[in-house]
């Protein structure tokens, strides 16, 4: 790592734009709503997922993030995140890194499937990915400039209550979302919803690409529901953004995802992208490598 932290900011994001030429997942198809599947034990997937905003009054911009996802357990999958953003007319850097681990208590399927999904986050105010909506977030926060939006350290514990149901095809997730700083700041929260199904449910007889099987379509709904002190709607920021995936054989996943904000307070247009690649049984390959 340059020791030179702007040299760093530089090579970064330049690294992490670089990954999706250089993989290959049974992957969600959501950006930011959760549902109740797991990763295998013993998997790995990786993805890059890059967010193009177009806000009204500020900068265009491209977020991203890579995701490094584990299963550990049947009940428990990993995740790390390492998050970077270019802003038009400004700079390019790295805006932190995520932790996250997601819990599973009821392993058979149910009609209602909890799952508790808990995230340390070590980012700086110019993270721009939009995993989430919290708060009274708007499009004015991303209006500031990456030398002063840098200086905004954010050490935050997520928490989320992930709601999943699947039926005659169709997956129904529900996600509640609470946010602390450890800087004793208030309670943060918000909401994300979405819905899938699979283009056809019955698989194609024989191997292909283009079967109707490989795709899902969907949409999600998301937002910020204020804080402990003003909970609720007012002030708030809310998305719609209907999903497409495609599943090829080889464990590659491709995503898009056109955005609308709903709102004043929305970024008026993002497009979110999402390339994943799953390497089964990558523990097996790290023992022989280690034998």
């Amino acid at each position: 790592m340059p020791k030179n932290p702007r040299v760093a900011d530089k090579i970064l994001p330049g690294l992490l734009a670089f990954l999706p030429l250089c993989l290959g997942a049974a992957e969600r198809p959501y950006f930011v709503t959760y549902d109740h599947e797991l990763e295998e034990p013993g998997n790995l997937e990786v993805s890059i997922n890059p967010v193009l905003g177009v806000p009204k009054q500020a900068n265009k911009f491209l977020g991203s993030w890579t995701e490094l996802e584990y299963g550990v357990k049947g009940w428990w999958t990993t995740e790390f995140y390492l998050d970077a953003q270019k802003t038009s007319r400004d700079s390019a850097i790295f805006t932190g890194f995520r932790w996250e681990n997601r819990f599973r208590p009821l392993m058979k399927e149910h009609w209602i499937n909890p799952v508790l999904y808990v995230e340390f986050e070590s980012l700086n105010g110019a993270d721009k990915t939009l995993l989430e909506v919290v708060n009274h977030d708007s499009a004015d926060d991303l209006a500031v400039p990456n030398h002063e939006a840098r200086s905004e350290k954010k050490r935050e514990m997520e928490g989320k209550l992930i709601l999943s149901s699947n039926f005659k095809g169709w997956n129904v997730s529900e996600n509640f979302i609470a946010e602390k700083n450890l800087n004793n700041n208030p309670w943060e929260f918000g909401y994300a919803f979405g819905v899938n199904r699979p283009l056809a449910l019955i698989a194609s007889s024989r191997r292909c690409r283009f079967c109707r099987e490989n795709f899902r379509s969907g949409v999600e709904l998301y937002g910020g529901l204020g804080t402990r002190h003003a909970f609720g709607f007012p002030g708030t920021s809310h998305y719609v953004a209907p999903i497409l995936a495609w599943e090829l054989p080889n464990g590659t996943s491709l995503r898009i995802s056109p955005t609308l904000g709903l709102n004043k307070n929305s970024v008026r247009t993002l497009l979110r992208f999402g390339v994943s690649y799953e390497i089964p049984r990558f523990d097996r390959r790290i023992r022989r490598w280690f034998r």
